[in-house]
């Protein structure tokens, strides 16, 4: 199979060296066995020449390429300003629609997607990106069916991934399609790699900037940082703001891309993620700390943000989970 990376501008490095590496991984693992390899690995990019550290590869610049590829590998991007990397990038957009008509498959990693949704590729279907992506891409192109907690979506021979290491259960989930599941295992054990996530919600780190183009947003995104703690609903920050209802939530939204009433839930829940990671607090605390006073509420609400129990969230992120240096053990006979 033509497996084709596109060298995008502002690629990130180990995104890129990560297709590379499971790919090559898994043709070592097939001539092992005796088998042909199944991935011709190609560079695509915009530039003349391709990078000194990928040079034992094939590469053409995106111009001169006409046939078809079958696997297109979009990897993610290293600039938070997605709407220059997306202008940087566009002479990939339409290369990628004739693509799709040829039936390649179109594969995004982590915020690769930004680079599909920009040439209307992702509307109407279910698409993920990395969580400290998902705001922006949201307002961005909301025609897109965004799945925040999804690991990998697929729609037709359109797939998308989540962030980071999410990509690698991409991987996976191709060489499994084209390899089948035992050299998928493998390759998942070589790279341990846990093959049953599932959700990628808990990854989240929710420090949103603040406003600068808009003063009446400022100060509800200030109030609400501040006093989240003993504000009880999203009208007591709001009540502060000289302007209607509907006139702050509009503004709001079009600043941050998310309600007044989901920032402040979002707000409360990531510092209770803190007091989950760093403190020995029982959960009653930290439910009221972090401005709650109804366990039932709390606990819907932190799954449904996380995707996970504050039980299970500290059980995974707590002092007691941290890793630490152990000598290994010896099985004496």
């Amino acid at each position: 199979m033509q497996l084709s990376i596109l060298l995008t501008q502002n690629h990130r490095l180990l995104s890129v060296a990560a297709i590379i590496d499971v790919f090559e991984t898994t043709n070592r693992f097939l001539e092992e066995e005796k088998l042909d390899r199944q991935f011709d690995i190609q560079f695509i990019g915009l530039n003349p020449e391709l990078p000194s550290s990928f040079s034992q590869y094939p590469y053409r610049v995106l111009s001169e390429v006409s046939e078809k590829s079958d696997l297109i590998f979009i990897p993610a991007f290293r600039s938070d300003d997605m709407a220059q990397t997306i202008q940087e990038n566009a002479e990939f957009i339409g290369f990628l629609h004739r693509q799709f008509q040829m039936g390649a498959n179109l594969i995004s990693l982590c915020t690769g997607s930004f680079l599909l949704a920009a040439g209307g590729l992702l509307n109407g279907r279910q698409a993920t990106t990395h969580l400290e992506a998902v705001d922006a891409f949201a307002q961005l192109f909301p025609s897109v069916q965004l799945q925040p907690h999804a690991i990998i979506t697929q729609s037709e021979n359109i797939y998308t991934s989540g962030g980071a290491t999410s990509s690698f259960h991409m991987k996976l989930l191709l060489i499994q399609q084209h390899c089948g599941r035992e050299m998928a295992v493998r390759i998942a054990k070589t790279f341990a790699i846990d093959m049953d996530r599932n959700n990628q919600l808990y990854f989240e780190h929710f420090k949103p900037s603040i406003t600068n183009d808009d003063a009446l947003v400022r100060t509800v995104q200030l109030t609400i940082n501040k006093r989240f703690g003993e504000i009880k609903n999203v009208e007591e920050a709001l009540d502060e703001v000289p302007s209607s209802r509907r006139n702050i939530i509009r503004r709001f939204k079009q600043a941050t891309g998310m309600t007044p009433i989901r920032y402040l839930q979002k707000t409360k829940i990531e510092a209770a993620k803190g007091m989950l990671e760093t403190t020995h607090k029982d959960m009653v605390e930290v439910m009221v700390a972090s401005g709650y006073n109804d366990m039932k509420n709390f606990r819907l609400l932190f799954k449904n943000l996380t995707g996970l129990t504050p039980k299970e969230y500290r059980d995974k992120f707590g002092i007691g989970s941290m890793m630490t240096a152990r000598p290994a053990s010896v099985a004496h006979e």
